[in-house]
């Protein structure tokens, strides 16, 4: 199965023969993986890699419903889902477009748990130790994209300049959603996530019709109002989560079996760092951004500059023999004066 269009063939193990194969060795990989599910010596193993781990059978009134917790194998299902981020991008760049955000059931798990309704919800009860099926699955895939782009900076032959910026901002997402996953903050990071996804969908968009048409050039100006209000809104909700409504549980101090992380100031005050630190990093780079931008605006356009203004006529004074009107000397009747002649010698 061949996802690339090859010019030219390299030979075995080389640099450049596992960027230009490097989906169809992952493929392999992948195909091995669901193999084994055909065995059962394999089966067992397969299971590992394909879903997710740790799951708790609870009663509600509506019957038993299955929650999740997590664990060390976690990281085996998380690398059977690299390998299939890494597919999915090598497919959809090759035929569709350029595989930006892998934002997938996202929508669903915000509308589903109904968080953003009930904010409440989002510190009460702490620790969240068990997780539906879709709100551990968001997670795990979004653990697994975000480790996915750290080898496809070396299959895309990123250029080296831009390798310091692309490995800062894969960095951070991968602190964020890991400190919400192994802290059980889950329901707050999933709002957070939410809303950062949300500002830069719309980023996404504001460029896509600007690639359309250049005059569309102001829906960057209602995205940046919207990434502003975005990183204010985060902050609101950071504190209000983690320095107000954990304060306030009953559940505080540190035990790790239950997965209680609520301890004040080592855990809630990392927490609000990380995230304030973070948005005010991405505030001072915005704003960084639009200077730069604004000042090549007017390196570009200088202004016009104004006409020279023309200065009034002098009115000139009467003299003995006439007077001057608009530069040109006239006798006392108002005749001009006749030109006097030179006598040749």
């Amino acid at each position: 199965m061949a996802f690339r269009r090859r010019s030219k063939s390299y030979p075995f193990f080389s640099q450049e023969f596992l960027i230009q194969n490097h989906a169809d060795i992952v493929f392999c990989l992948v195909v091995l993986i669901l193999i084994g599910l055909m065995f059962e010596a394999t089966a067992k193993t397969a299971f590992l890699f394909i879903l997710p781990q740790y799951n708790t059978t609870a009663f509600s009134p509506d019957g038993e419903v299955s929650f999740y917790y997590y664990g060390w194998r976690d990281c085996v299902t998380i690398f059977f889902y690299v390998l299939i981020v890494i597919i999915l991008h090598a497919v959809v760049q090759e035929y569709v477009l350029d595989f930006n955000k892998f934002l997938n059931n996202w929508k669903c798990a915000i509308l589903m748990e109904g968080y953003i309704l009930h904010l409440s919800s989002l510190w009460e009860n702490y620790p969240h130790v068990h997780l539906r099926f879709q709100v551990k699955f968001f997670y795990l895939f979004q653990l697994a994209y975000w480790f996915h782009t750290l080898p496809e900076l070396y299959f895309q032959k990123v250029r080296k300049e831009e390798i310091p910026r692309q490995l800062t901002y894969i960095s951070l997402y991968l602190l964020h959603i890991t400190v919400a996953y192994l802290l059980n903050l889950t329901r707050v990071g999933l709002v957070l996530l939410f809303l950062q996804y949300l500002s830069e969908m719309g980023f996404h968009i504001s460029r896509l019709f600007y690639f359309i048409d250049e005059s569309h050039h102001k829906l960057f100006d209602m995205w940046a109002l919207s990434f502003v209000f975005t990183r204010m809104v985060i902050l609101t909700l950071t504190v209000l989560v983690v320095g107000f409504g954990l304060a306030r549980v009953d559940s505080q101090g540190f035990d790790w079996e239950a997965g209680n992380f609520n301890i004040s100031p080592i855990s809630r005050l990392a927490v609000l760092l990380i995230v304030c630190l973070t948005q005010a990093w991405l505030l001072w780079r915005f704003i960084r951004f639009q200077l730069r931008r604004w000042r090549e605006y007017r390196r570009e356009h200088p202004a016009h500059k104004r006409p020279a203004a023309k200065l009034p006529l002098r009115t000139l004074k009467r003299d003995t023999g006439g007077h001057h009107e608009n530069g040109m000397i006239k006798a006392e009747n108002g005749a001009s004066p006749r030109t006097k002649k030179i006598k040749a010698p």
